[in-house]
């Protein structure tokens, strides 16, 4: 007969056994921790642990499940095992590790290193190549390296952080630095920076400077000419060509009734000048000035090329300035030539040469002088009018190009009003007794308007009483009867 208490504890003994088995084969899990991006060449440390696993407890770094590539082991438990390694190229990838103890083992997470390669050898190349553009075109930088990964840009002009949003003309994408519309203030020197940044670990290369050079649209050429005479009695006229802007080199040349005389390339100048022999009182011809770059290609308006001697009618024309009271304050001189294209002219007053660098009584001491010149001396500003500058002035002209040349001039006219027609001297004090305290001495408008005011007072006075007296006469006239002579009395 069996044991009944042997048979009760059997399953209870079957199921601690089974309970055991189990726990003997539960499998590990290690935890692996290590970078995600390192630097080519650097080292590298992973970590992995196995918490609770029984000593010794036997680790292996595996990469991409292939066999392990360095393993370690923990004798005391709970003690992480430490994997360096060193970079390459082939170090990218995905790891794991394997962790054994007891006759149990786990597989732990896994990490995916990707290697960072830091740049190397930057430089910038543009669009269009070289870097010249014409104002209000598209420019594109590009910063290039020869080598590197994982990559930031920053881009320098003339040595400054260039922010992309301090312009919405310029701006950064990529690699690229964009000028949408090229302006002057865009040219100078830019440079860029390429960077790559592990764990606060930052590699650079810096690239060298390159000079952006903008160019500006030329405006239409200006013609004009001079003269100068030769020493051997040649005139030689001295035509300019010349543009208010533009980008140099700019090709100018001159043509002369539509044909090309000759041909000048302004390599760093917005301006140039021909010689051309002139015969006086000929007329040569209609000139113009061609200017052309790589972009454009503008002809000037044409000028007739003919020197007219100095001759003919002269004359002065005088206008007057005047302030708000009617008073003149300034007077302009223009001199007046019918004829002659390059005349030198010079003013005469009260027939002494008036310059600008006459030291006269027309200089008032510490004041600026009261006449000055404009229009090549063609008009003579008298800006203070007074008894210094009163007096008659004329104006006589010659060749500008001949010195010993025949003089042309003007019959004088008179510069005056009439308050300093006959300038008196200044009247003797009236005696103390006669003087009202803060008299002034009235105008000759407050005179007339006075005497204006007595003639009417006059006038009406005068019509009153010649009204009184004729209507005194008809009463007179109604009141008294009539008488007849004897020998008038009508008959009944």
């Amino acid at each position: 007969m069996s044991n009944p208490t042997a048979t009760l504890l059997l399953p209870i003994w079957a199921l601690a056994n089974l309970i055991v088995m189990i726990n003997g084969s539960e499998s590990l899990h290690p935890v692996l921790s290590g970078p995600t991006l390192a630097y080519l060449s650097y080292r590298v440390v992973f970590r992995c642990v196995a918490p609770g696993a029984p000593p010794p407890v036997t680790y292996e770094l595996v990469k991409d499940k292939a066999t392990a590539i360095n393993s370690g082991i923990d004798l005391q438990g709970d003690q992480p095992a430490l994997f360096f390694l060193k970079v390459a190229m082939m170090s990218g990838g995905l790891y794991h590790c394997k962790a054994r103890a007891n006759n149990r083992e786990g597989v732990s997470n896994s990490v995916r290193l990707t290697v960072v390669i830091p740049p190397s050898e930057t430089r910038v190349t543009s669009e269009p190549f070289p870097p010249v553009a014409y104002e209000g075109s598209r420019l594109v930088l590009c910063c290039n390296v020869s080598r590197g990964s994982h990559l930031s840009y920053s881009w320098f002009f003339n040595r400054r952080l260039v922010q992309s949003s301090s312009s919405p003309l310029v701006h950064s994408q990529g690699n690229h630095l964009v000028i949408e519309k090229v302006r002057p203030e865009h040219a100078g020197h830019y440079s860029c920076m390429a960077f790559s940044t592990v764990e606060d670990i930052k590699r650079f290369s810096s690239s060298r400077e390159v000079q952006l050079i903008v160019k500006v649209y030329m405006t239409k050429p200006q013609i004009s000419f001079s003269v100068s005479k030769e020493a051997g009695g040649n005139l030689m006229g001295n035509i300019s060509c010349s543009v208010s802007r533009g980008s140099p080199p700019i090709n100018f040349t001159l043509l002369l009734n539509d044909r090309t005389v000759d041909s000048v390339t302004g390599s760093g100048s917005l301006s140039i000048w021909f010689d051309l022999l002139m015969v006086p009182g000929l007329e040569m011809g209609r000139a113009q000035c061609r200017a052309q770059t790589e972009v454009q290609d503008i002809v000037s308006e044409p000028l007739t090329l003919e020197v007219v001697p100095v001759g003919g009618h002269i004359k002065v024309l005088v206008d007057y300035f005047y302030r708000i009271d009617t008073k003149p304050t300034a007077a302009k001189l223009g001199c007046q030539i019918s004829q002659g294209t390059f005349p030198f002219i010079t003013w005469l007053h009260n027939g002494s040469v008036l310059t600008s660098d006459t030291q006269t009584e027309f200089y008032i001491p510490q004041t600026i002088p009261p006449f000055a010149f404009t229009d090549h001396g063609r008009t003579l500003i008298l800006t203070k009018l007074g008894p210094e500058v009163f007096g008659h002035y004329r104006c006589k002209a010659r060749d500008s190009y001949d010195e010993s040349g025949p003089w042309v001039q003007s019959e004088d006219v008179l510069v005056q009003f009439k308050g300093y027609l006959n300038p008196c001297p200044k009247p003797l004090p009236p005696p103390p007794t006669a003087a009202l305290p803060n008299a002034s001495v009235p105008s000759i408008e407050s005179i007339s308007i006075a005497f204006c005011c007595f003639v009417l007072l006059v006038l009406v006075v005068g019509v009153a009483c010649v009204y009184q007296m004729v209507d005194q006469r008809r009463d007179a006239q109604g009141t008294d009867p009539i008488e007849y002579p004897m020998s008038e009395v009508p008959s009944r």
